[in-house]
């Protein structure tokens, strides 16, 4: 041995990489067949290659290694509020734009376009978080646009660029733009109406006609470097109109910089490479969408899509956490055995699959509601279950995140490997976008609007599969029985949009998966409440069928 060497390395599992994200998920390829994007499969295998290559994977890390800073003022002393970026980042943003995760159903709408899209945005949750939450607000911006048809003809056609462009320029420059949000006040929070941003619109013969002149601030003010934001502003001096749309961009039609003062940036728990900032409106200039005085319908228009990202975010995060897990405990050994091959151990992991394959079947199902906004019943079904996926499957997600750095040891928990940063980024789709409180509250008013419609379209969802089942069949007939006095029960929310999750979940598993992994999940989230740690299966349960399935190479 040589003299400066300790010892030499057993035992270690190698790194999770070089592998294609997309064809070892069986559960997500059968998702796509069965909700109707079959006909983008090759580019989706494509993309899954790309994402599990190595140095993908690894641009996660330099990302977040080296987060954004801001730049106030350029060497000159003139005040500039610049967002400096790793070319890591740069990278990771311009594969996503590049794939189209931020445009694709409304640049090419088809059939199970959004599905598609879903599955897309799936995948690169397993690679990097932060760089998602731009393209999401690129992405949601789009229809809220549509309102304001002279915006939208001047902005589109950049949103809707396949070409990553970060330069700071005035739009008619720019080859690609992005679009952020600012909603949040230091005194409101998710109480948007307590927002004390104003804006006055500008007078006749002024520069910038027709645009309204915005004082304020905004406590969380998400991408401050894109090329402009959707706010909420009052519109006259008492409030009584309410909150208005406005867009505000970061260049005005000029070229001067508009009046946009970023005060620093947030030093966040998790999503670390991404920048989210606080910001003052100092005379900025902004344009309305929408009507006056329905801001917050306006904007919940982006909300929809956004939340859907959470949904799709967290189930991409939770499965980066599994094949992690379920790849380090095939490659590690303890007390004689490999990790994989000892019943405790692989009761955990098949617990984590389960989980896994119905927060992506859940995600995928829900997509198509987006896909089938034409038809109504498939437009109420995804008023209702896109809150309360996004309750139900972002809060499983911490714990998920929890028990999968433990498989790992004290390798998943140091800083060296990526759990820690998976765990990290788990908690944030439950906060985002409207905390879990806020969407069960929007699952009641969901279901208050229209009752009947609601059951008879989760019943057409969860009926089917009640003969596969008898525990299920008992389950869902509970539920929509006892629908008219959960929706109006305000404290129960929560426990109602957790019912609806599972009960969706088991259904398309009890449909669609095979008969083990819908036995498992019937037996561990139907028969008895989930709860407790994972790694709860009953005897019943074929641990080693589910992991087989879990994670194909």
């Amino acid at each position: 041995m040589n003299p400066f060497d300790t010892h030499e390395i057993l035992n270690q599992a190698p790194s999770f990489a070089d592998v294609n994200l997309f064809r070892c998920d069986p559960a997500l390829l059968e998702a796509v067949e069965r909700e109707g994007a079959g006909w983008a499969r090759e580019d989706l295998d494509a993309l899954g290659a790309e994402l599990g290559r190595a140095e993908v994977l690894d641009l996660a890390r330099l990302a977040n290694v080296n987060g954004p800073r801001l730049v106030s003022y350029d060497r000159m002393g003139k005040r500039v509020d610049e967002i400096e970026f790793h070319p890591a980042w740069h990278q990771l943003m311009a594969l996503l734009i590049g794939a189209g995760a931020h445009a694709a159903p409304w640049r090419a709408p088809r059939a199970g376009a959004q599905v598609a899209r879903a599955a897309q945005y799936l995948l690169f949750g397993q690679v990097e978080n932060g760089a998602q939450c731009p393209v999401t607000m690129t992405f949601a911006s789009v229809p809220a646009l549509r309102r304001a048809p002279g915006l939208a003809a001047e902005w589109l056609p950049k949103i809707l660029s396949s070409e990553y462009d970060p330069r700071s320029l005035p739009i008619a420059q720019k080859r690609g733009a992005l679009i952020g949000m600012g909603m949040t006040e230091k005194q409101g929070g998710s109480d948007v109406r307590a927002n004390t941003t104003r804006a006055t619109p500008l007078p006749p013969g002024e520069a910038h006609e027709g645009g309204w002149r915005i004082v304020g601030h905004k406590w969380f003010f998400s991408v401050p470097q894109s090329d402009a934001h959707l706010i909420l502003a009052q519109t006259d001096d008492g409030g009584s109109a309410g909150l208005s749309c406005f867009f505000v961009p970061r260049f005005l039609p000029d070229g001067s910089r508009n009046a946009i003062r970023v005060q620093r940036l947030k030093d966040k728990l998790g999503n670390r490479s991404n920048a989210s900032s606080e910001v003052e409106f100092h005379d900025a200039v902004g344009w309305m969408v929408g009507e006056p005085g329905r801001g917050i319908p306006t904007i919940l228009e982006m909300g929809g899509y956004t939340r859907l990202d959470c949904v799709l975010g967290s189930a991409g995060i939770m499965r980066a956490a599994l094949c992690h897990a379920l790849h380090h405990a095939r490659g590690r050994s303890a007390f004689g055995r490999l990790l994989s091959e000892q019943p405790l151990m692989q009761n955990v992991l098949a617990d984590l699959a389960l989980e896994s394959e119905a927060a992506t079947a859940f995600a995928l199902r829900l997509a198509r509601c987006f896909d089938e906004q034409d038809d109504p019943a498939q437009a109420l079904l995804g008023r209702i279950l896109t809150p309360a996926g996004k309750y139900w499957i972002c809060k499983r997600g911490p714990a998920f995140g929890a028990e999968a750095m433990e498989v790992m040891g004290g390798n998943g928990y140091v800083e060296d490997g990526p759990l820690a940063r998976i765990y990290r980024e788990l908690p944030v789709n439950s906060i985002w976008e409207g905390s879990g409180n806020v969407m069960c509250l929007d699952v009641l008013r969901a279901l208050g609007k229209s009752l009947p419609e609601a059951r008879a379209a989760l019943a057409g969802e969860l009926m089917p599969a009640a003969g596969l089942d008898a525990r299920f069949g008992a389950y869902a007939q509970r539920l929509l029985d006892e629908l008219p006095a959960l929706a109006r029960d305000e404290g129960g929310a929560r426990r109602l949009a957790e019912r609806l999750v599972l009960a969706l979940q088991a259904a398309l598993l009890l449909r669609h998966a095979p008969d083990y992994v819908a036995d498992a999940f019937v037996a561990s989230r139907i028969a008895c409440e989930p709860g407790g740690a994972f790694g709860r299966l009953p005897a019943s349960a074929d641990c080693a069928a589910i992991l087989a399935r879990a994670l194909r190479t």
